[in-house]
Parts: C-alpha cells; structure tokens; sequence
C-alpha cells in the first residue's frame, strides 16, 4: 500500500492511496470466499461450489465491491495511523480507480487545526464592579409586598390597571371560532401582560355584566401558525373585579416572606440586598468571562472544521435538553411553545458553538506552552465533589469515571489555562 498525504483547505486532510497488487488479489480472493458462503447452485451443498462457477454466477462487480470493503476494513486504521491523521469526525472514501488489477482511493478527513497562540497574557479587559441601589431594594421589597396583597372584590367601579377581572371569553377568526379561544370565568390580573398584546387594555374601564367585543392582532411569532400575525375578535363579558390591596412593608410582612433567620424589616432589607449584590456579582463575573473569551478569540485567528461546530452544537442542544428536563420540560413542548424547529435552534447555536470550539483548542495550547499539569491529587479532589454533590461515596464514584480520567484532567487544566487568563488581564 503506497500513500501520499496532502492538507486541503478548511482543516480537511487528503489521502491518495494506492494498494499493492498482493494486497488487492488477496482482498479478491477472502471476497469470493464469503460471498461462495452464500451462493445456492444446483448439485452442490450451499458454499461447496467450485469456486469458477461462483464467480460466474455473482458477477465481476460484486466481488469488486465485496472486496474494497474487505480491503478498506483492514487497512483503514493503518491509513489514517501511518499519515498521523486524528479525524475530528466521520472520514470519506472515494474510489478512484477499480478494477481487476488495481484499487486507488482517496480518504478525506476533517482533522482539528494548527493553533498559533496569539496574545493571551496582558489583556485589557475591564471587570464591572457591583454596586446595589437604595432603590433596587425597595423594588424587591415591593415584589414582596405585592406576593402578600388581598383580593378584595369591587363592589362598584370599573376595571383598573392593577385589578383582577374574572371574565369569560371566546375568540374568533373571521367570524369563526378558533381550537384554544374560549374560556369562563378566567381571572385575568390587567397589566400582567399573560394575554395577547391590546386585550387587557381594552378591558379596563368594563364594568360588572358589561359585555364586550374587543379587536385584537395575533404577534407574527405566535406560536399557533393559523394564527400568527393575524387579527381576531374576542367576545367577553366580566362577571367580577377584584381589586389588590397591598400590605405595609413592615416586619409583619417580613415574617410572612418566611426566609429563616428573617424577623424584622431590617433582617429582610440586608437579605434582599445581599441578594441582590450576589446576583449582579454573578452577572458581572459572566460579563468578565465573556469578555476574556472573546478577546482570546480575536486574538487568535483560527479556522475549525465544520464536523467540530456540529459535534459541539450536539453537545449544546443536550445542554439545553437536560437544562428543560430540571424544569419538568422537554425538547418537543419547548420547540411548540418557542415556535422553534431543530433546525432553527442548530443555526441560532452554530455561531456559538464555532466560539467555544476554537476557545477551547486554544485553551488546551496555553495549557500546553504553560505546562500546565493536573496531579492525581487534583483529580481526587475534583471526584469528592462530585461525590460530594451527588451523596456517594468517594471510591464508587472514582470507578465509575475510570474511564474518563484523562478527559478529567484535561478539563482542569483548561480551567487553569483560564485563571491563568483572568490573572493576567491589565
């Protein structure tokens, strides 16, 4: 088997091979034998016949073909091991030339890219500070306030911004009622926003018995396909207002809150701000990264093969699964409910996903001009949190993740090679 090995653009590379004449009889012969295995001919027992009369019944083409996968099946590792190709995805072949005496073919491979380090030390990306407001804290404590509020029905007036409205409704389509319109007695709190643009709108200032048409448009990423974008009428009647009365931000209601250790209206007030403060450290320790990973990027030019973008969007959308799976969703009610297709969610990761991919081939070459190393000791440690999180026992869960040991370490030290980064920002 002769080769020769050429790089093509796109991080794909080519390999022109050439089987010896030995090589390519003896891969004729094992094909005849297994398809003769197989053979039924009159006077003989099912692969007994001579093997002349084999050839002549199942074809030239056949045993070529046969043969090409036996040849293929045996020398393809050493193909791709001889010309130190590691494919980052599903590899081609393409005949080339076949016939009796000769088999060319050409193997194409997308492989991960040379990475050039650009500047990753030294970089000038700013980190946020946090700061909370006087008046960020009493926006939480009103949300507070507004979860304790009473529903006291109105006796007279109107429906206001604020009130609760028990209504019954029903819409049509061109004088046709459509599938999910109608309902009775349905409390709607107006200004929540949980119906179509311009309904609770136009329910304000109706009365108790008061009946209604009310003329609405259906927004264009409704999720209803019939009714995207298009206009409708909504019959409704309202059967009683209930208006909110709010308690007084006090320690009563902070007692009410029941968040342990939380007495007075002081205790609730270093809570929410503590909170609050958490939150927007989070946000801005996000920002930061992002920041980082961006610069990182820009830095350093890199072109991935598309079999990494995809394996990484894969990887993405299994994010997405298990992250909807903790919240009692799944992939199918999400795609319903967003509009979306699986191809309209793989095109809006994909730009995304080719970040992450070049981040981390460039993570992993800091790791390795740093030299950055993971001890057994660190390791250990990264399995008793796990063990820690998950309630088990430190030795079960390092044998369950025997496997995966080296894939372990090297997630630390692109860890490392990213507190390295943050280290050294300006």
């Amino acid at each position: 088997m002769e080769t020769v090995c050429n790089k093509l653009e796109k991080c794909m590379m080519e390999v022109k091979v050439t089987f010896t004449t030995e090589e390519w009889k003896n891969a004729q012969e094992k094909a005849l034998e297994k398809l003769a295995k197989n053979v039924k001919i009159d006077g003989f027992r099912q692969g007994k016949a001579p093997m002349k009369m084999v050839k002549s019944r199942v074809g030239k083409a056949a045993i070529l073909e046969e043969a090409t996968d036996v040849v293929l099946k045996k020398s393809y590792a050493a193909i791709l091991l001889d010309n130190n190709i590691q494919p980052v995805g599903q590899p081609q072949v393409q005949i080339d030339e076949l016939t009796e005496d000769v088999l060319k073919v050409t193997v194409t491979a997308p492989v991960a890219p040379e990475v050039t380090l650009g500047q990753y030390k030294g970089l000038e990306v700013k980190k946020g500070t946090v700061k909370v407001t006087k008046k960020e804290i009493e926006a939480e404590l009103a949300n507070y306030q507004n979860q304790f509020a009473e529903l006291i029905i109105k006796e007279e007036g109107t429906v206001e911004n604020g009130d609760t409205a028990v209504i019954d409704f029903e819409g049509f389509k061109d004088g046709v009622a459509f599938e999910g319109g109608k309902a009775e007695n349905h409390s709607l709190e107006i200004g929540s926003g949980s119906f179509i643009p311009g309904f609770e709108e136009q329910v304000i200032g109706m009365k108790v018995g008061e009946e209604k048409e009310i003329n609405v448009t259906f927004p264009e990423e409704y999720q209803s396909a019939e009714l995207a974008g298009q206009e409708a009428v909504f019959k409704v009647k309202v059967h009683e207002i209930k208006t909110k009365v709010l308690p007084d931000i006090d320690d009563e209601l902070a007692k009410d809150v029941n968040i342990d250790g939380i007495e007075t209206l002081a205790d609730l007030e270093t809570y929410t701000k503590e909170q609050i403060k958490n939150k927007k450290q989070t946000e801005v320790e996000s920002k930061f990264s992002d920041d980082i990973f961006n610069a990182v990027i820009e830095n350093t030019p890199l072109e991935v093969p598309e079999a990494m973008i995809e394996t990484e969007t894969q990887t993405m959308l299994r994010e997405v699964e298990q992250n909807l799976s903790q919240q009692g969703l799944n992939m199918e009610l999400f795609q319903q409910l967003t509009g979306k297709t699986m191809e309209d969610m793989k095109a809006e990761m994909s730009e995304q996903a080719e970040k992450r991919v070049k981040f981390n081939l460039i993570l992993a070459e800091i790791a390795k001009a740093e030299n950055i190393e993971i001890s057994d000791e660190e390791v250990d440690d990264e399995i008793k949190e796990i063990a820690t999180y998950y309630g088990r026992e430190f030795d079960e869960v390092k044998t369950i993740f025997e496997a995966q040991m080296g894939q372990i370490k090297s997630d630390l030290a692109t860890r490392k090679a990213v507190q390295l980064i943050k280290d050294n920002v300006k």
